[in-house]
């Protein structure tokens, strides 16, 4: 059993489409997985809670711009959730039947130890409901991804799966701005507990759209105040910091030259170097 939770945008004008398109692959996902979504500032998402017979949260704490804060979003995910794996899953996202399969490929490898893991996503433009009750709707979309889907690069994680007992409280990050995942790779490093790139054996799609949350005027105070929750660059990771990755096979080390990476990740020397990169990176 894995518990999804995810906090929506408000179920208005091409977000309706990308977002039913999103939780209908998840509900596909059947029995072995419960959802779990929080409200959002327009109030839809409880409606399509209520459509689609799912758990809909919508009392969870907020920033003073009504935006949720993850620390107590993940709490009370745990509070309503009966499952030893919780996993974090961008609302524009479709899963498909490999998503499970690898969580519980990595599960059986790691025998009960505690681990997080996330991976890439393919980027592709989806304007259209998708029909789940057509067989082949995964071999339909995966040829699409095959002919003009873009795999995001490797700072871009749109799920993170948090497995067994992991004894960790996140910060209040405000969820959709930058920095959150960053901060979680280099969490868990810092803590040894294995971060696995499952990029290889698990494919998402993310569907392309706009980001009207970046012209809200409170967007850069928000970004900014994950960015110092963080402790700024220097506590910041990307998947080429995992130390593992899931295979067909189960789990191994990064090849070369990304075994070198991960290898460095926590060297402090070398966490500077990345944090001078980084700002010249912005300056420039």
């Amino acid at each position: 059993m894995i518990t999804i939770f995810s906090n929506p945008r408000s179920f208005i004008g091409p977000f309706d489409i990308i977002q039913r398109n999103a939780i209908k692959s998840w509900i596909k996902l059947g029995s072995e997985c419960e959802i779990i979504l929080f409200e959002d500032e327009e109030k839809t998402t409880s409606k399509i809670a209520e459509e689609f017979g799912l758990k809909c949260i919508t009392d969870a704490k907020t920033d003073e711009f009504g935006t949720a804060l993850l620390d107590d979003v993940f709490k009370r995910t745990k509070e309503e959730s009966n499952s030893d794996t919780i996993v974090q899953v961008n609302t524009d996202i479709i899963l498909m039947s490999d998503f499970l399969k690898g969580i519980n490929l990595a599960k059986d490898k790691m025998v009960g130890k505690p681990f997080f893991m996330s991976g890439r996503r393919w980027n592709l433009d989806v304007t259209e409901n998708i029909n789940y009750e057509d067989g082949n709707w995964e071999e339909k979309i995966k040829a699409k991804v095959k002919e003009s889907g873009k795999l995001h690069k490797l700072s871009g994680m749109d799920y993170w799966i948090f497995s067994g007992d992991i004894s960790f409280n996140p910060l209040p990050f405000v969820i959709g701005r930058p920095g959150m995942d960053s901060w979680l790779v280099y969490k868990f490093r810092s803590m040894k507990i294995p971060v696995i790139d499952s990029t290889d054996q698990i494919t998402i799609i993310h569907q392309n759209h706009n980001y009207p949350s970046k012209k809200k005027p409170f967007f850069k105070i928000e970004k900014e105040n994950n960015l110092k929750l963080a402790g700024g660059f220097k506590n910041m990771m990307t998947l080429r910091d995992a130390n593992w990755v899931l295979t067909s096979e189960g789990i191994e080390k990064p090849k070369f030259p990304r075994r070198i990476f991960s290898e460095l990740s926590l060297f402090i020397p070398w966490r500077f170097l990345l944090l001078i990169k980084r700002k010249l990176q912005k300056i420039l």
